[in-house]
């Protein structure tokens, strides 16, 4: 085994309390939680006392102001354990950094504190119906009308979308520009206007909620706009892109390690033509690939956290990272299906429910074809 060096006492200390909370709180719930089509709101406020949500924000915002190492640890072990409801990753390191980072004094102040503390769920709203991985094609708009702007439009497919409290809106305040006429808007999901849709069907992840949402003349504060000039909104999202697809892939390889085990541990103890099923030179040639495959996304993917951590983690690098490592938990979860036989494909296997929540991780955060044409274009 090839040791993580990443990881010092005092962070693995972190991840066995963090492992040990899911296992007592999340893992007993998490089945009634996909027929609800969410999570409680009861674990949020949990974790948040426990110091599990926004664990990079500074004190002077309610958090303990720690390195990304920490959220790297509560997101492998919600995806370690099949957690798939659990959307604390996009609340904690995509949402809050974007206040932290771009936001005014008055915007952290108002919102970090709540969010740290799980008062709040936050969300992203990207992706429309007519446009997915391509930003630019946003049709959203949000017009300044003196002290507020008036927001209408529509998106979809947005993760904690039921739950949310403050939504993350990427919209247009320039209408004639392309990139150059982006914002982003702080919306509360209070507002007059703001409409929830229906929680989507998903094929996976039943216990996250996603949702559309709707926005008829929505009237946003001024003070909202993130970054406190308009057209500033693509530039912030280029900026954010990779610390979101690193997240991806962390929860790739993590989620890819253990259904090795799980198959692992299935296939020594069941029995085909009178022999345990790992005596089968196909068994162990499957999983030495998987293993070595396994391996080396894991290597790719440390060093990338470690470039994360100086702020050295470029946009192609991070593409890369995403498409290798999700490609991979897709092909691991095909074929540890296949040697789980029959009950692979059974529901209250942890295998088939990961399979199916696997399926994704190609699509969101940019899909793996967009990931490809960003590498080329760095050639």
């Amino acid at each position: 085994m090839i040791p993580r060096t990443l990881f010092d006492s005092d962070l693995e200390g972190f991840r066995d309390s963090v492992k040990k909370f899911l296992e007592q709180e999340a893992v007993p719930y998490h089945d009634q939680w996909e027929k609800d089509g969410q999570v409680s709101r009861d674990i949020w406020r949990k974790a948040g006392e426990l110091g599990f949500l926004c664990p990079t924000v500074p004190e002077a915002y309610g958090g303990v102001g720690v390195d990304f190492r920490y959220s790297a640890v509560v997101m492998e072990e919600i995806s370690r354990l099949g957690l798939s409801g659990i959307g604390w990753g996009l609340h904690s390191d995509i949402v809050a950094p974007y206040i932290l980072n771009h936001g005014s004094e008055e915007q952290k102040q108002k919102y970090l504190p709540k969010l740290v503390s799980g008062e709040m769920i936050g969300a992203i709203a990207m992706t429309e119906p007519g446009a997915g991985s391509d930003l630019q094609g946003v049709k959203t708009t949000a017009v300044k009308q003196g002290d507020h702007y008036l927001l209408n439009g529509s998106k979809t497919f947005i993760t904690n979308g039921q739950m949310a409290d403050l939504v993350i809106v990427v919209a247009k305040t320039d209408p004639k520009e392309g990139a150059k006429g982006t914002s982003l808007l702080l919306v509360e999901c209070a507002s007059e206007g703001f409409e929830k849709g229906q929680n989507l069907n998903k094929v996976g992840m039943k216990a996250q909620d996603t949702s559309e949402l709707f926005f008829q003349d929505v009237k946003v504060p001024a003070e909202n706009l993130l970054g406190g000039a308009e057209g500033q909104g693509f530039m912030q999202l280029m900026q954010e892109l990779p610390s979101e697809r690193l997240q991806v892939a962390l929860a790739a390889v993590a989620a890819s390690e253990a259904a090795w085990q799980w198959t692992l541990d299935y296939v020594k103890e069941r029995k085909a033509f009178g022999k345990p099923v790992v005596a089968f030179q196909n068994t162990r040639f499957k999983l030495a690939e998987m293993k070595a495959e396994i391996t080396s996304a894991r290597v790719f993917c440390d060093r990338c956290l470690e470039l994360h951590l100086e702020k050295k983690l470029d946009i192609p690098t991070a593409a890369m990272l995403k498409q290798l490592t999700t490609d991979l938990q897709c092909r691991v979860m095909d074929e540890c299906v296949q040697l789980h036989g029959g009950y692979g494909y059974m529901w209250e296997y942890p295998i088939a429910r990961a399979w199916a929540d696997s399926r994704v991780q190609r699509i969101y955060a940019g899909t793996n074809e967009i990931m490809k044409e960003i590498v080329a274009r760095s050639f």
